[in-house]
């Protein structure tokens, strides 16, 4: 199946479908991909297998080139995780009305010159909830609108696919076809239960991924710990814990390092003695010495391997904005789960 991938950023959606195509009879194929990001397109690049694809970059520049767009190789599946700041907990929460909203619609064009069969598109939870669901039934009536005769969508959470990290998204599926399907999450899951041989890294908890030794630049310091440590300000209070093993969210802005009730930080007696200090109080925790993720721990987090971590830094890509992509990535095992749930399970490309 050739595809494109839309708001790439380090290829989540890419690395999924290598795998898939790596491990059974279905075969993805790259035919161009679209990322504005300088620095993700650096670690993409020295990442995947490039062999002739469109550099679309700005794809809200590249549609309004009709001749470009007709010269495009024809596709079956548009993948892509839209920008979501606009529509996340985290955000202004401005929605279509900000600029990054409104680039969902900038592939208009292209579906209407290229039409896919088939739209799978990421994004955050909270997209349900803005704007009382109004912005919702709009999406779904702008696919209705270019003919897709089946529109649903899919709450899945990375945890359930073998990556030790609470991350729920919500996936828009979208087809030509008016399809009779069961898209739910406990489906998909029960679905990548039963998958025996595959070619993803799984853990069972972060210590799965925590190395024992690393460096002193990523522990936190006398001063910054008593800030991380806290659990917030009268305006904004939450319970602080360190040593979960099953990580938070992680952010596209965790290399500034929020308080633990946010962000994700490990005691040494944790990484190597097993012993949490997910209850002790925070005057004994000022005396134990705790750290954050590394950026190669962040990428694992999310499904990379370590290799490709290794790629990104030998290309120059730095540790700052590593943190930054592996925050936006789409995580990898989970993406696999909803390919292969669609296209090797119910095989809805022969429907």
């Amino acid at each position: 199946m050739n595809y494109v991938e839309l708001f790439s950023g380090i290829g989540g959606f890419r690395n999924s479908a290598d795998h898939i195509s790596q491990d059974t009879n279905v075969k993805f194929k790259c035919i161009g991909f679209s990322e504005i990001d300088t620095y993700a397109i650096s670690t993409y690049s020295n990442n995947y297998n490039l062999n002739g694809e469109i550099r679309m970059q700005d794809i809200t520049q590249f549609v309004k080139n009709k001749k470009q767009l007709k010269q495009l190789q024809d596709f079956n599946l548009l993948l892509g995780g839209f920008p979501c700041q606009s529509f996340s907990l985290l955000g202004k929460k401005l929605g279509l009305e900000d600029e990054r909203g409104k680039i969902l619609f900038s592939i208009d064009k292209l579906l209407k010159i290229k039409k896919p069969e088939f739209v799978i598109l990421e994004n955050v939870r909270n997209i349900i909830r803005h704007d009382n669901g109004r912005t919702l039934i709009e999406i779904l009536d702008f696919f209705r609108n270019h003919k897709y005769r089946y529109t649903n969508y899919v709450i899945l959470d990375s945890q359930h696919f073998g990556l030790p990290q609470k991350r729920s998204r919500i996936f828009f599926v979208c087809c030509k076809k008016p399809l009779d399907i069961d898209l739910t999450e406990a489906e998909i899951i029960e679905n990548f239960k039963k998958i025996k041989n595959h070619s993803l890294s799984t853990y069972k908890n972060v210590l799965d991924i925590l190395e024992k030794e690393v460096d002193n630049k990523y522990y936190l310091s006398e001063k910054i710990k008593h800030t991380i440590l806290e659990g917030g300000t009268k305006n904004f209070w939450s319970k602080s814990q360190i040593d979960l093993y099953l990580a938070r969210t992680l952010t596209a802005t965790m290399v500034k390092m929020h308080r633990a009730c946010q962000d994700n930080y490990y005691s040494d007696d944790f990484i190597k003695k097993g012993i949490s200090h997910k209850e002790t109080t925070k005057e004994i925790l000022l005396k134990k010495p705790v750290r954050r993720l590394t950026p190669k721990e962040a990428l694992l987090l999310q499904g990379f391997s370590k290799s490709f971590y290794h790629k990104a830094i030998a290309a120059g890509v730095s540790e700052h904005q590593l943190y930054k992509q592996a925050g936006n990535a789409l995580s990898v095992n989970t993406g696999y789960a909803l390919l292969n749930y669609l296209f090797v399970h119910l095989k809805i490309q022969n429907m």
